[in-house]
This record gives C-alpha cells, structure tokens and sequence, in this order.
C-alpha cells in the first residue's frame, strides 16, 4: 500500500510531544551522520530545547494516518544567523522526518508548510540556514527553490562553539 502525502496533516506540538520531538531530531541526526553530512549530533537538543521552542514560538508536527512523520521549527526572527532584520520573514530550523513513517517528498511538504504560514503571516521570505560543511543539504534546499543569500562565518552553536552557515532565502509570491 503505498501512502499519498495529500493525506498529511499538520498540528501544533505541545509539551505532550517533547519525547516525540527528540527522537526525531535524534533519528534525524543519525541519518544525516550516516550520510556523511555534518549538520547535527544526536543528543544535541533535549526536551528543554523543544519546550523553550513550543513556549517562543511555533513547533509543527506532521501526521499520516495518525503518526508523526515529521516535523519543524518556524522562527519569527534569527539574530544569531541572519542579525537585526526587519520583519520580513520566517525562518525554519530544525526540518525533520521520520522515515520509518514518510514518504518520500515529505520533507518538501514541510517546507511547503512553513512557507504557507510564513506567507500568511503577511512576510515575503522564507530564511534558513545549515552549515556551510553540508553540500547535500544547499543543493536540497536549492531544488526546493530557495537561493543562497550570503554566509555567517561564527554563528555561536550553543556550547561555546562557532560554525560557519549558508544562509538561503526564497522569496513567496
């Protein structure tokens, strides 16, 4: 039986789904370990992280038939990455799926998503950013539309390192 993503569902997470959260994110690390790109390390957000996140702003699940096959992080703003910025657009951390659970295009209709609030919330942009030593995920990013707007060379990761991230933006029409 193969599973349509036009039956994908989205749903504000809330504190019932930390565990759930972390675990994707962890999965998600792994694959991307597996697959030699240096984006995240598993143990690297708990369920603080994702409370903080729920209680900042918006966390969004994605659900085929009843399951969690992914999720996201929608930002308001990114002064960390991007500076002082007028508010003009949204930015996405954290784009996660499970692949237990989705199937393939699932991480587009995520994308698809945010850009949708994004849009709705009457701003032009939709930002993201990754580290710069991650090749697979700019051409990714880049075939779901979005153009690289610069680098931040000492983005501060959290544990007193800093990372060098693309910055990529695609403007919503």
């Amino acid at each position: 039986m193969t599973t349509s993503l036009d039956t994908l569902s989205f749903r504000l997470a809330d504190e019932g789904d930390l565990d759930v959260l972390v675990g994707l994110y962890d999965g998600a690390a792994h694959r991307m370990r597996g697959s030699g790109i240096d984006q995240w390390r598993p143990g690297d957000k708990d369920a603080a992280h994702f409370r903080a996140r729920i209680a900042e702003g918006e966390v969004w699940l994605a659900l085929l038939d009843g399951r969690v096959a992914g999720a996201y992080e929608l930002w308001w703003r990114d002064e960390p990455a991007w500076g002082v910025r007028p508010p003009e657009a949204g930015y996405v951390h954290r784009l996660m799926t499970d692949t237990a659970v989705a199937p393939a295009g699932t991480g587009r209709a995520l994308l698809a998503h945010a850009e949708r609030r994004i849009a709705a919330a009457g701003r032009a942009l939709a930002r993201l950013d990754f580290k710069a030593s991650s090749p697979g995920l700019r051409a990714y990013y880049e075939r779901a539309g979005y153009a690289v707007a610069g680098e931040q060379p000492f983005k501060e990761g959290g544990g007193g390192s800093d990372y060098a991230v693309v910055l990529m933006e695609k403007r919503l029409g």
